[in-house]
């Protein structure tokens, strides 16, 4: 007996005048969890389509009272998050084609297997999931966030579902994760699903910024507190107050800095620089880093006591590698974003192209895939994008990998003798391995070790496709 549909069952509008087909197509939907509901004109579809959500149409290019690619176009107007698969017959090609440029999501030509309709409209449901989501974060957020915490992955779907229980409460926070993971979404996602969402949400680098400047931008100063204090400044806390501040880089922070943080988190209370009078604050605290704090406890450059009142809820955002079945859909989404943009068609993601960027590590994560994909738009100037338009990925996944330490050498022999450019490439980037393990993925102490600036030593990492993670414990 087949149970009754369900309202949180995926909705699939399946629109053929070949209602013996329908009724087979439906029975297989049926199967599969989905709720069917059929139609056999696209006006009635269309009618369908303005009373009801519906998360995914199947849809025949020819119907009897309309022509298919008009009901596209309609539904796709009405709910531009709609995906649509067409439905073709083998002389159609070129029209079904036409029909992706207009928006279909993709196109199975009769007869089709039914693991060929069944995986494309896995693939189409998953992909409105994610364009409702987007929709719904930017209208919660108020603004244009770019959507890392999007996806289908139990990676991601556990962070969010942390985040949706902690939210309302006034815990402090602290995100760890590699660079690029979307730890400031996370913070802002805790405010806009707060009793605090009425309030401000302010962000500040830790890393940014001198220790001594730090501590009079979070704290704030009165006149004359040191050279260049003309007017008091109340500090971002003070801006915060009623709302949320977080904190990024929080293992940046200078021990003096790491002092008052604690009193406001312990006291709810601070004292700006220069002055003597303690005042209240009402603010909740949202921390991150890329590095281990509890490293750096260990290694007595961050308080103990500070680290635990940070440490009350901690959420670890996953890297991209560890979220493979969403490079897809993200990609996929971002490609569609930077095309609306410049106003350019956006290309379509070919198998190979995924298969390649599944394979590929991301040490820059999702904010790396955003930036590879807006390149691949302006530069491809094809309606498909292929492996070829995201070359340097390819190039990424011949180097040698990152546990070789082995300082290279000139080749002997009747090796070809590298330029010298590759050499330099080839020395600076086993010479960066080799530091990173010798400190056991800590980016601070490596870059000490190296005589660099930490800010410049990340720049290198990321250039090289290294990533403190691959590292840890390595010593």
């Amino acid at each position: 007996m087949t149970p009754e549909p369900t309202a949180q069952q995926p909705h699939v509008l399946l629109v053929d005048d070949d209602l013996q087909l329908a009724e087979l197509m439906s029975m297989r939907m049926t199967s599969r969890g989905y709720r069917v509901t059929v139609e056999g004109e696209g006006r009635s579809a269309l009618r369908r389509l303005a009373q009801e959500r519906v998360d995914a149409m199947v849809l025949d290019l020819r119907l009897e009272d309309m022509d298919g690619m008009d009901v596209l176009r309609a539904a796709r107007q009405r709910a531009p998050e709609l995906s649509v698969i067409m439905l073709t017959a083998h002389g159609s090609i070129e029209t079904a084609v036409q029909a992706m440029q207009e928006g279909a999501y993709g196109f199975l030509t009769k007869p089709f297997h039914d693991h060929e309709l069944m995986q494309k409209l896995t693939h189409a449901l998953e992909r409105s999931l994610l364009r409702r989501e987007v929709a719904e974060l930017r209208r919660r957020m108020g603004e244009e966030g770019e959507p890392l915490l999007l996806g289908i992955s139990d990676a991601i779907s556990r962070v969010r579902e942390v985040i949706a229980r902690i939210a309302p409460t006034d815990a402090t926070v602290l995100l760890t994760g590699e660079s690029g993971t979307g730890k400031e979404l996370a913070a802002r996602m805790l405010h806009v699903l707060s009793r605090r969402n009425a309030g401000r949400f302010v962000a500040v680098n830790c890393g940014a910024l001198p220790p001594e400047l730090l501590e009079s931008e979070l704290f704030g100063h009165v006149k004359g507190a040191f050279s260049g204090a003309v007017r008091e400044r109340e500090g971002l806390f003070g801006a915060a107050n009623g709302g949320t501040l977080f904190l990024d880089e929080i293992g940046e922070a200078s021990p003096s800095v790491q002092v008052k943080l604690l009193r406001v988190l312990q006291e709810q209370r601070l004292t700006r620089v220069g002055a003597d009078v303690e005042e209240s604050v009402d603010v909740r605290v949202v921390a991150a880093t890329n590095r281990d704090l509890s490293e750096e406890v260990a290694a007595k450059r961050f308080r103990q006591d500070l680290y635990f009142r940070l440490h009350v809820v901690p959420i670890e955002l996953p890297p991209l590698r560890e979220r493979l079945e969403d490079i897809p859909l993200l990609a996929q989404l971002f490609l569609e974003r930077t095309a609306n943009r410049y106003g350019l068609r956006p290309p379509r993601l070919a198998p190979a192209t995924v298969e390649l960027m599944q394979r590929y590590n991301w040490p820059g994560n999702v904010r790396e895939l955003i930036h590879e994909m807006e390149a691949a738009v302006l530069l491809a100037g094809a309606d498909e994008l292929q492996p070829r338009h995201v070359p340097r990925l390819g190039q990424a996944l011949e180097r040698p990998p990152a546990e070789s330490s082995q300082l290279p050498g000139v080749p002997g022999g009747t090796a070809d003798l590298p330029s010298l450019r590759e050499a330099r490439d080839a020395f600076e980037r086993a010479y960066l391995a080799e530091a990173m393990r010798r400190c056991s993925g800590s980016v601070s102490a490596a870059a000490r070790m190296a005589g660099r600036n930490r800010s410049d030593f990340y720049d290198l990492l990321k250039r090289h496709g290294l990533s403190a993670a691959d590292f840890k414990g390595t010593e």
